[in-house]
């Protein structure tokens, strides 16, 4: 007599159980989720990067100037308050100042930006600027914003 090797039951203990299909699907919802959070940060971060001394620019048409390292600006105020990047300066102090920063930045071809108020009077902005070209600096740019659809 022999034994038969069938598919039959008998119990040897030695069924092979079957192991659940790996899961190939990549669940994306806690990466959407992550991306909304970052969304969020960054849509409220943005406007509070915008530096230096508060001002109603005017708009042009103009492009934007390709600058690698931090430009030296002026801001004059509605009030008539002159800023050298974010600190407050009297007018009388800021040929000195600037002469100063400038020739331990690399001479008097430092580029000067001058950041005026819409609304500020014409003749102290002029003042500012015929100061800097007094004092011989050749490279002085207003600043203005891109102009918004007209």
């Amino acid at each position: 007599m022999g034994m038969s090797m069938g598919s039959g039951g008998g119990g040897g203990g030695r069924r092979r159980h079957q192991r659940a299909k790996v899961m190939a699907e990549i669940n994306v919802t806690p990466m959407v989720d992550v991306m909304l959070v970052l969304l969020i940060i960054f849509m409220v971060s943005a406007p509070l990067l915008t530096v230096g001394v508060p001002l109603d620019l005017p708009q042009t048409a103009a492009k934007s100037l390709d600058q690698d390292k931090e430009p030296l600006t002026l801001s004059v105020q509605l009030s008539g308050k002159v800023f050298l990047n974010n600190t407050e300066i009297p007018l009388d102090e800021v040929v000195p100042k600037l002469k100063a920063i400038t020739e331990a930045r690399g001479g008097m071809d430092e580029r000067i930006f001058v950041r005026g108020d819409t609304k500020v009077d014409y003749g102290t902005v002029m003042r500012v600027m015929g100061r800097l070209s007094a004092a011989g600096f050749k490279r002085v740019a207003l600043v203005t914003e891109v102009e918004q659809g007209t």
